[in-house]
């Protein structure tokens, strides 16, 4: 009963730990809008991101894994670089951007094309199956659909609000919306937001193909000292008032250590150690699921009311994330029994003996509830069992 237990909570453990990431991002969305209503500059706001981040994670990663990290090399100094770019200084300054121009819940419903351009990806760039013929293929498919669709009916159909809770408090109340809706615009925004799609799905390809050779809190951390060396550089060129670097004890420094702590530290870290357990697709399903948070989060801090299209294309988003990971659980398991599945960095040639056990396996994976029977067969002139 124990080991049963003990291995039912390892299963739940990165479906939990991705949950509790998508919640921090909802935090990082609300702080976000509120430091670009108080006029922070966007290139600062990254630069100072990412400066706080590599203060945080460089000595975790540094007292964690000093035993288990392996020698730093070119080729993932290089990943660590490229991952500083999409995931980091280039990536962010375009979703600040885009939810400049746009709103805090449409920045985050455009994240939802993230799970499909990663299942795309991830199949042409070898790190997913489509499997399209099984039914763990299938699942995977029906759930990017369903949530893509959740997600549609979230943002675009509203009905009657549902008032369930309110709590009064709207912290935009203090600065002056009328100079942010003058300066909305949709059309760029929209652009950038898809733009930031595609940074994400690269960075989550990149970063996935990262963390199978370094352990997660090496690959955040060197994500963000290049990040922030990155956004720094840029931020100097392009921000020459110094004025606007100042942080005071204000809503920007508390900003600026929220978003460098939790989602560029802990959330990163979160997303890799998944990646690398689980599937690129595992870890991009679960952004559908921030919109949810971030509609909640707005309900309680910028006073702002959910309504009978949110909760129907919630539902769906919710159902379709269940049926990714069933299927994504599901070729996991198939998997497992293949000694060597194609693709696989550890692979080797293999006996005919091998090749026919494998055979079954595959046809079990068409057909579960068929059980497949090997007879011995005959190798160089004498029977083997298998």
């Amino acid at each position: 009963m124990g080991v049963k237990m003990y291995g039912f909570i390892n299963e739940l453990k990165p479906v939990l730990l991705m949950v509790v990431a998508q919640a921090l991002y909802a935090g990082l969305n609300v702080l976000y809008k509120l430091v670009l209503y108080d006029g922070m500059s966007v290139n600062i706001l990254i630069a100072y991101r990412f400066i706080f981040a590599s203060a945080f994670m460089v000595p975790l990663a540094f007292f964690v894994e000093r035993k288990k990290r392996p020698k730093l090399t070119w080729m993932t100094g290089f990943q660590g670089f490229l991952c500083g770019i999409f995931g980091g200084s280039l990536g962010q300054s375009i979703f600040a951007e885009s939810l400049a121009l746009t709103s805090a819940t449409f920045a985050s419903s455009m994240s939802n094309l993230i799970p499909a351009l990663s299942f795309i990806m991830g199949a042409i760039f070898g790190l997913e199956m489509f499997g399209i013929r099984t039914l763990a293929g299938k699942a995977k498919v029906v759930g990017v659909v369903v949530s893509f669709s959740g997600a549609m009916i979230f943002i675009l159909c509203k009905g009657p609000e549902i008032k369930m809770w309110s709590t009064g408090i709207n912290l935009l109340q203090n600065y002056d919306t009328t100079v942010h809706h003058r300066n909305t615009n949709y059309a760029l925004g929209s652009f950038l937001s898809i733009s930031n799609c595609l940074s994400t799905t690269i960075w989550l390809l990149i970063q996935a193909k990262m963390g199978e050779k370094y352990p997660p809190y090496s690959v955040t951390a060197l994500m963000c000292v290049s990040a922030s060396i990155q956004a720094t550089i840029y931020a100097v060129f392009v921000e020459r008032d110094w004025s606007k670097w100042k942080l005071g004890w204000n809503i920007r420094l508390l900003t600026a250590i929220y978003v460098g702590m939790f989602p560029s530290g802990v959330c990163v870290t979160i997303i890799t150690w998944c990646s690398a357990k689980k599937g690129v697709l595992f870890a991009s399903a679960f952004y559908p699921l921030g919109l949810v948070f971030v509609a909640i989060a707005g309900t309680f801090f910028l006073d702002e009311h959910l309504n009978l299209g949110s909760l129907m294309g919630a539902i769906l988003i919710v159902s379709g994330l269940y049926c990714v990971l069933w299927g994504k659980n599901k070729e996991l398991k198939l998997t497992s029994k293949m000694p060597c599945s194609k693709g696989s960095r550890d692979s080797a040639p293999i006996s005919s003996t091998e090749a026919t056990s494998i055979k079954s396996v595959q046809d079990e994976v068409q057909t579960p509830s068929v059980i497949v029977s090997i007879e011995p067969v005959r190798v160089n002139g004498s029977k083997q069992d298998i």
